[in-house]
Formats: structure tokens, C-alpha cells, sequence
């Protein structure tokens, strides 16, 4: 069905505003965005009048739990952290999410319409992420992006969680000697399969090396949850030595370095920004961190880290930002093209572009004024929420199978 949003404030986000502008949708897919006068629009199309409003890409939130760390269902919701293996590079964050979590539907208020979801950060490894759509009946309905990256940890957790067991890793030498063991076993372990390969021999697959392996090619992001300075180079000079594509995810004290992190061109997730001083190692945090890093010329997405925030405060947390010295423009970006970009996924989503996916969101305003809320809400060109002025609730799509 071929949909035509109209007369709206356009932000493409990858472009310039467009005054009165137009987003035709048609297949789960943006055919074209532009001036009302520049869009031709077919005959029978679904016309639907944003006059007054803001019409954004969906938001997108690189680094969450949700559906893997369910709110107010204790252990039997939470399945973040495979805590029997300090290499876990086998598991995979799609194996435990819970669709039907209700902060899904929050994500869905707050204007987000993506999510990468992450194992936690109890182990040196923890497992592999996943994008999903914030609705859908199945996970599989959901799935946009399997295989982005494999998530990893430094600093306080893995030490506390596998000291307290009184096992290695328990400080951070231990830490970093998991990874730097992890990655030389895969190195070895790639050399061996793809010579046996050669010589059509059989070899035994190990998921756990060879999800390793594809980080050493290049093929999987290496998400570094990472907040003090000090683990923040680490993360680095870990990524120079064995040539993988890292993305710092928190990054609390990055900005105590950013000239280091932009002469590197690593990218932050950056966040949460709302939370506590609630430990040693997020002592420096602050909201001015996400100015300074861009002004540095670092590359930065902005990130609830959800359950820890509500996932539809994450424009609150760029509106902040914006408070607190981030340029509008770029907060915007952090929000939707940035994070696309940084974990390589800006062929599908983060801006109202011809070709991506029809993620589009009708603001009542400028999205950076905390007064201002999602009104209608499209995933893959499916209208998915709006907010009722009459009940002042927001709706959700159902997504119960019925006969």
C-alpha cells in the first residue's frame, strides 16, 4: 500500500528541512522525500495530513536490553548476562528477547522505532547483538540485522562478578589477558580452518572462535562497554593489535580524551546520561560529555542503555545534551543517522532517504522540546502507534493473532 505523508516540517535528517514537505512510502520502503510540488504521488494513495508537524526518521537506540532484561519480572526476565563462561562470544542476544515486553511499546511513545540489543557486561565477552524493530509479533518479524557485532566489557563488572568466584578475570590485567587469549586462539583457529579448507579437508567448527574470527575479519563490530579513561585506551590499543573495528559503548570518561578517541576516529554510544555517580568508575560523568566529544569531531550516538533508562527518555537525554552544549543538528544525528552509520547499518536505517526502511515518525514539534511527543508512529510503513488527544494515552498496534 502506497502511503503519501504530507504537508509537514520534513527533517531528513541526511538533508536539508523541508518546509511543507512530502514522504511517500510504499512497500516497507521510502520512494521518495522532497517538496510537495517535487513528489509525484499515484492515484489511490493513502494520504496522510502532517500539517503543523515534524516528520522524522524513527530514532534508533544502538545499545539496549530490551526484551533480554525484562522491567519487574526479576531473574525469570532476565536473560542479559550467560555468566558461566567469560567468553561468550557464542551466545546470541536474539536467543532471549521477549517481544511482547512492555518496553517495546515505551520505545514506541518515545519515538524509537529501532534497537540493537546487546548481551550485558558481566563477562569479557558476552555475545552477540541483534537490530530489531520495536514492533512485531515474533522476533523474526522484527529482525532487521542479525550478525552486527559481538558486545564486550571492561573495567568494574567482569572483575567484580568473576573475583567475587574467585576466578580470572578478577582484576583488569585479567580482563584484558581474556581477550587478548580469546583473539589469539581465534587467529590460530582461522588459519587452521582455512587451510584445511584449501585442501578440502574436514575441520571441526567451534562457534565460540569462529564468531571471533569474523570480528578479525571485519565482518562483526566490536562493542567495547567501556566508562573510565584509562579502560577506554585499553579498548584501543586492544583494537590496534589485533586490527578489529571498534565502537566504544558508554564512554563515560571520553571525554577526558576526545582529542585521542577523534585522532582514532572511534565512534561512542554514548550513555546513559541520567544516571547516578552509582559507581567508582562513572565518577566523571557528565552532561556536557556529548558536546564535548563532537565538538572534538567524534562521531557519537546517544544511548538509554534501557532497562537502566526508560528507552522513551532517550530524546529527553539529547534534549539535555542540546542544554548542555551539543548542537542541535548533531543531536538530532546521535539519534538516528549516527548510529546507524557507526554499526554499519545506515543502508537501511536513520534518515528519510529513498530505498531505506519506511521508519517515520509525525512529532507534535521540534522533538528537542520536551513538550513536544510522538504522534504517529510508522514501522516499515505500518502504523504502528499514535497518541490519542481524547484519552491523552498512547496506542498501540495490536499484535495478537486472531481469527
Amino acid at each position: 500500500m502506497t502511503e503519501a505523508i504530507t504537508g509537514g516540517y520534513v527533517v531528513p535528517v541526511d538533508g536539508d528541512p523541508i518546509d511543507g514537505g512530502t514522504v511517500l512510502m510504499d512497500g516497507g520502503r521510502i520512494v521518495a522525500v522532497g517538496p510537495e510540488a517535487d513528489v509525484d504521488i499515484p492515484d489511490g494513495a493513502t494520504l496522510i495530513d502532517a500539517s503543523g508537524s515534524w516528520v522524522l526518521p524513527g530514532f534508533i537506540d544502538a545499545h539496549a536490553h530490551l526484551g533480554v532484561h525484562e522491567e519487574g519480572e526479576g531473574w525469570s526476565g532476565n536473560d542479559t548476562n550467560e555468566m558461566t563462561d567469560p567468553n561468550g562470544a557464542r551466545f546470541r542476544a536474539i536467543d532471549g528477547i521477549d517481544p511482547y515486553e512492555v518496553g517495546f511499546d515505551d520505545a514506541l511513545a518515545g519515538g524509537v522505532t529501532s534497537v540493537v540489543i546487546k548481551p550485558g557486561s558481566g563477562n569479557p565477552i558476552g555475545g552477540q547483538t541483534v537490530g530489531v524493530k520495536t514492533w512485531g509479533r515474533t522476533v523474526l518479524d522484527m529482525l532487521f540485522a542479525e550478525g552486527i557485532s559481538v558486545k564486550s566489557a571492561l573495567g568494574e563488572n567482569p572483575k567484580r562478578i568473576w573475583g567475587e568466584q574467585k576466578k580470572t578475570p578478577s582484576t583488569r590485567l585479567g580482563v584484558a589477558a581474556i581477550l587478548r587469549e580469546a583473539f589469539t586462539k581465534a587467529r590460530n583457529y582461522a588459519a587452521q580452518r582455512d587451510h584445511a579448507l584449501s585442501e578440502g579437508k574436514p575441520h571441526d567448527v567451534d562457534l565460540t572462535l569462529e564468531t571471533l574470527a569474523k570480528v578479525l575479519d571485519g565482518e562483526l563490530y566490536w562493542d567495547q562497554h567501556t566508562h573510565r579513561a584509562d579502560d577506554i585506551v585499553t579498548a584501543v590499543r586492544l583494537a590496534e593489535e589485533f586490527g578489529y573495528k571498534l565502537v566504544v559503548n558508554h564512554g563515560t570518561e571520553g571525554h577526558l580524551i576526545a582529542d585521542f578517541l577523534a585522532e582514532r576516529d572511534v565512534p561512542v554510544i554514548l550513555g546513559p546520561l541520567f544516571t547516578s555517580r552509582s559507581k567508582v568508575e562513572v565518577r566523571h560523568r557528565t552532561l556536557r560529555s556529548a558536546g564535548i566529544l563532537a565538538r572534538a569531531g567524534v562521531k557519537i550516538a546517544i544511548t538509554t542503555d534501557h532497562p537502566v533508562i526508560p528507552i522513551n527518555f532517550l530524546v529527553y537525554q539529547a534534549a539535555i545534551a542540546v542544554k548542555e552544549g551539543l548542537d542541535p543538528e548533531t543531536a538530532l544525528r546521535s539519534l538516528t543517522i549516527n548510529p546507524a552509520s557507526i554499526l554499519g547499518l545506515d543502508d537501511r536505517i536513520g534518515a528519510l532517504k529513498p530505498g531505506l526502511d519506511a521508519d517515520v515518525v509525525i512529532w507534535s514539534g521540534d522533538p528537542l522540546d520536551v513538550m513536544n511527543r510522538a504522534m504517529r508512529v510508522f514501522v516499515r510503513g505500518r502504523e504502528v502507534y499514535h497518541f490519542d488527544e481524547a484519552t491523552g494515552e498512547g496506542v498501540v498496534a495490536d499484535r495478537r493473532y486472531r481469527e
